[in-house]
């Protein structure tokens, strides 16, 4: 039998190991048994999951270059959402460890809270909400005259992956136009979606609204900073549903009080939770939720039974469906049982 090790929870559950895994074990009963170990220490860790056949996470701990060199027959790590900062995903590769994610589990959901805090940010909804609160019932009306109408304005997204481009459907149906930036995906994707394909620089400076979608690494931390802000428009407000550390966010800060943007709508953060004296917890004109976009009833339970069915198709010997780092592959004895998309000729 297998082994997939899981971090210690950090509140005492009462129920069996089993109990509390049913939802990862529907695919791995009969592959493997899940063992729960310390995660307090590197040390602690690798006492427990040294001779793991597999790891789950998707919080606590980071999977790093130290514990992963550490692990004796590891061959895939589980992660329990897109994002997959919580592992050092090099390291892995050169390890011949595959690493997964759920790339598809929450989309909708995620661009819906992305949504809201478009429109939030839109029509100012914290505003106009302490507006009432205070008796200021007449105040707000002479602030939204200043503010355009949604329909025509241009909305640009950083990244065009899953969750961007259920919200550019979502942002279209509300009349705006979408440009979008993303090296990594053709122009046909995007233009497939009616959205228009543009540089860096170009989507800065004509974006009435900005949304940030891509993951966190070397190339995306930080990428939202004092240049960028210097080239927005005043009016603009910026949305991020993604990774915290991909805005600077004391340069953030500083824009929104010297007025180089207008808004901010925050659904992440560098620091979860803020310090109480972050200056975005006090401004009227950000909207904060707690990196809860993707929290539904069908969020947890399906990416529990997803993560569950990716680690059970490698220790099987197959190919998991969502692979983070496919160069892994060809180096592993895992086999490719789907089958070869048809959607392209041999132009190679």
């Amino acid at each position: 039998m297998k082994k997939v090790a899981v971090q210690l929870p950090a509140v005492a559950n009462e129920a069996s190991v089993s109990t509390r895994y049913s939802l990862e074990m529907e695919a791995l009963e009969g592959v493997a048994q899940i063992v729960e170990v310390d995660g307090s220490s590197t040390t602690a860790f690798l006492a427990g999951a040294r001779d793991a056949d597999a790891l789950i996470t998707s919080w606590g701990i980071k999977i790093d270059e130290e514990i992963i060199n550490g692990l004796e027959q590891c061959v895939v790590i589980g992660v329990g959402s897109v994002g997959v900062d919580m592992v050092d995903v090099d390291a892995a590769t050169r390890a011949g460890i595959v690493v997964t994610n759920v790339p598809d589990v929450f989309i909708e959901e995620v661009a819906d809270h992305t949504m809201m805090l478009l429109l939030g940010c839109a029509r100012r909804i914290r505003i106009m909400d302490k507006m009432v609160r205070e008796g200021q019932w007449y105040q707000g009306r002479p602030v939204l005259n200043e503010i355009p109408r949604l329909w025509g304005q241009t909305l640009g997204l950083i990244s065009f992956g899953n969750v961007a481009t259920a919200v550019a459907r979502r942002a279209k149906a509300f009349g705006m136009h979408v440009i979008a930036t993303d090296p990594y995906v053709t122009e046909l994707k995007m233009t497939a979606e009616g959205v228009e394909p543009v540089s860096m620089a170009e989507l800065l400076e004509r974006s009435d609204y900005l949304s940030v979608h891509p993951g966190l690494n070397r190339e995306t931390r930080g990428m939202l900073s004092d240049e960028q802000f210097s080239k927005m428009k005043n009016t603009a407000a910026v949305i991020n549903c993604g990774r915290g550390p991909v805005i600077d966010e004391a340069a953030l800060i500083r824009a929104l009080q010297a007025g180089e943007i207008a808004a901010a709508g925050l659904d992440v953060l560098e620091q979860e939770p803020p310090a109480p004296d972050n200056p975005l917890l006090t401004m009227d004109n950000v909207i904060l939720t707690p990196h809860a976009a993707s929290a539904t009833t069908r969020m947890r339970p399906e990416t529990r039974r997803r993560t569950g069915r990716e680690v059970a198709l490698a220790l099987q010997g197959k190919w998991p469906l969502s692979c983070v780092n496919p160069d892994v592959l060809p180096r592993v004895s895992l086999e490719r049982w789907q089958p070869y998309p048809m959607t392209r000729g041999p132009n190679r």
